[in-house]
């Protein structure tokens, strides 16, 4: 997947994963529904609107021949199995968040779950460890047990694919090859999934947060939704750095 797509697609997620997220917290807050609707909504379009033009800039400007609107495919815009499953993931990981963890927390095989997530994640280690000082359990550390849980079903089904995946990006470069060069872009994917896996799978980007960060948006989207974003990252970083070998 070219560095356009894999921006737009991301960040349109983010910006409905945070503001159903602001949603909740305003309705919580006391916020009447329809007012907190009308309002993030229209926030909502308006930060999607920049990205996305932000991803559109950068790809005008990286032109292979033709206007950027004869360049586009609709097929560009259709999901594929990779990006359904993950937006499915993303569905689950937001209803665990806010419904169902508060409930769960204490069952058995809630409890097995973190077990085993904090056994072979060390960021889990870390949020727990965070977490439980600050009296902010509240099905939190299993939400974040469930998103890893859900980030490695989805890394491994997407790796499973991974020759597909690439053999589908070389023939879309046969037509309209990366502006960035297919080694350079599988390097700065590389190199971002590289640095996420510090900041999350390790836990770097948790030790630095005061506990007030784990109540607000941000938090939300930490725990919720980046686990599920590197793994995404990091499978394209793979798929594109097999697309730039030789074929088999």
């Amino acid at each position: 997947m070219g560095m356009a797509r894999l921006l737009a697609k991301g960040w349109v997620v983010f910006c409905l994963f945070a503001g159903a997220h602001a949603l909740n917290f305003a309705v919580g807050s006391g916020t009447p529904e329809i007012e907190a609707l009308r309002t993030i909504s229209l926030c909502v379009l308006l930060f999607a609107a920049m990205g996305l033009l932000f991803v559109s800039g950068y790809a005008a400007a990286t032109d292979h021949g033709g206007s950027l609107l004869q360049r586009i495919r609709p097929h560009y815009f259709l999901p594929g199995f990779n990006e359904m499953t993950f937006v499915v993931f993303v569905a689950m990981s937001f209803a665990v968040q806010v419904w169902i963890a508060p409930q769960v927390m204490d069952f058995p095989v809630a409890k097995g779950i973190q077990a085993a997530i904090s056994f072979v994640v060390p960021g889990q280690r870390v949020i727990e460890n965070d977490l439980q000082p600050c009296g902010l359990d509240n099905g939190r550390i299993f939400a974040s047990a469930f998103v890893w849980f859900l980030t490695a079903i989805y890394f491994a089904s997407a790796a499973s694919r991974l020759r597909l995946s690439a053999g589908l990006i070389r023939l879309e470069r046969v037509q309209r090859p990366e502006a960035m060069g297919a080694t350079l872009l599988a390097l700065v994917q590389g190199a971002l999934a590289v640095v996420g896996i510090q900041l999350l799978f390790v836990g770097n980007a948790y030790q630095s947060l005061p506990c007030s960060a784990f109540t607000e948006l941000d938090g939300a989207l930490l725990l919720g939704l980046a686990p599920l974003f590197l793994a995404y990252l990091t499978v394209a970083a793979l798929a594109n750095l097999l697309a730039s070998g030789p074929p088999e």
